[in-house]
């Protein structure tokens, strides 16, 4: 039977990189067997906080590119059937009343055990299983009696999961086994740490999806990433597409180990998978990070560049700052510049026919040769006034995307500065 699994966050703000792996491991295994990933909101009102903080994990998972099957479920919209069952397990004597609050009776002897599907074999004493409460005095469904009623409501078969649930599962197990539904397989995942070896947190980066994602990364990079933590295909290959993460995802090769979030690797990751994009799909996605970021820049002028970035940024947050001179003035540092080198450029530029990356080129080099000066110490203040920077792109290919007069503009502008 093909598996259903599910991802369950609480909706309190922005998407965490941890649930977001957590999501990432459910939804590779659904995809890899022909099985089923749902999502289901662990709400306990309807907020507007609520409410937005479920659209944006929404889009954070829309954004990773993990779609849904089914509709999104919440938990808040079972709590009636929640204390329907309660009162079932009260009735046929498995649970009982305790000051306005429902429990479940636990064993007091031997042991809670499940194969776990990444750490083997777990058993948990009954005698540290204290009679759970169900239903809160206020009649609030606990999130112990909750989740696993709705795992039952949803026929999930798998249950993948951040090892901080593994006290949470034997107590799980006891209620569905009262409640006489079938147990789903349990899997328990491992923490993401940061490279101090302590729980990644604030002092380590970026937390959120939301953050990677202005940062400018793509999502086929950060899944890369996020599916190396705890998980390996062999011991050598690393840069991998989302559909072979998917052919050759399996549980087997899920480690109990913590794995370390490494950012120096996800932004190494980030550049081999740009610069793997063909010239349509950089721009795309470039496009849309330019818009989401408040940029309004010429569309045909950015796909135009991408011949000249994409070998050269790791992360599309880089553009602006390395190629924000093809769309906006620029004032170049008067002391990297040169008059009598600007000057000639000048005259040089203004003749070239046709105007094109080559000719530029043909043309700038006889003149460093005419002026006895090495290229770079030729072109480095050509290309500080015509970018207002010493690390560009191409020098000759950006002066052609610039168009002549605004590069001739750009250098008399610069000779009335140095």
């Amino acid at each position: 039977m093909a598996p259903i699994v599910r991802f369950a966050p609480s909706p309190t703000g922005f998407l965490h990189i941890g649930g977001a792996h957590t999501a990432l491991f459910n939804w590779l295994y659904a995809r890899h067997e022909g099985g089923e990933f749902r999502l289901r909101i662990e709400n306990t009102d309807t907020s507007r906080e609520v409410a937005e903080a479920t659209e944006q994990i929404q889009e954070s998972l829309r954004w990773l590119g993990l779609d849904l099957d089914g509709e999104v479920t919440f938990q808040l919209d079972r709590m009636e059937h929640c204390r329907e069952e309660a009162q079932r397990l009260v009735a046929e004597g498995k649970a009982y009343e305790d000051e306005g609050a429902i429990r479940m009776r636990m064993p007091d002897e031997g042991v809670t055990a499940w194969d776990d599907l990444i750490r083997g074999r777990i058993e948990y004493p009954s005698e540290k299983l204290e009679d759970l409460v169900l239903v809160r005095a206020d009649g609030r469904p606990t999130y112990n009696f909750a989740s696993p009623v709705e795992d039952w409501l949803d026929g999930i078969t798998h249950v993948l999961r951040g090892d901080d649930h593994i006290s949470n599962t034997p107590k799980q197990i006891r209620i569905l086994e009262g409640l006489g539904a079938p147990l789903p397989r349990y899997g328990h995942l491992a923490n993401i740490l940061g490279e101090d070896g302590k729980k990644l947190s604030k002092r380590h980066g970026s937390l959120s999806v939301e953050e990677f994602r202005s940062e400018g990364y793509i999502p086929p990079a950060l899944v890369n990433h996020l599916a190396l933590l705890g998980w390996s295909y062999d011991d050598r290959t690393e840069i991998m597409s989302v559909p072979e993460l998917i052919e050759r995802f399996t549980l087997e090769r899920v480690g109990a180990s913590p794995a370390v979030f490494d950012y120096q690797k996800l932004e190494h990751f980030n550049g081999v998978h740009l610069r793997a994009l063909s010239p349509d799909e950089y721009a795309a996605y470039l496009l849309a990070y330019l818009r989401e970021q408040g940029y309004d820049w010429d569309e045909e002028l950015v796909r135009a560049s991408v011949p000249l970035v994409q070998e050269k940024i790791a992360k599309l947050s880089e553009f602006p700052e390395f190629a924000g001179f093809l769309f906006r003035d620029v004032e170049p540092d008067p002391s990297l510049l040169d008059g009598a080198v600007l000057g000639e450029a000048e005259t040089t530029l203004a003749e070239i026919e046709p105007v094109t990356a080559e000719t530029i080129e043909q043309s700038l080099r006889r003149l460093a040769e005419q002026l006895q000066l090495k290229p770079r110490e030729a072109f480095q203040p050509i290309r500080v006034a015509v970018t207002g920077s010493r690390v560009s792109p191409g020098l000759f290919e950006s002066i052609e995307l610039l168009g002549r007069e605004r590069v001739l503009d750009r250098i008399r502008r610069a000779r009335a500065t140095s």
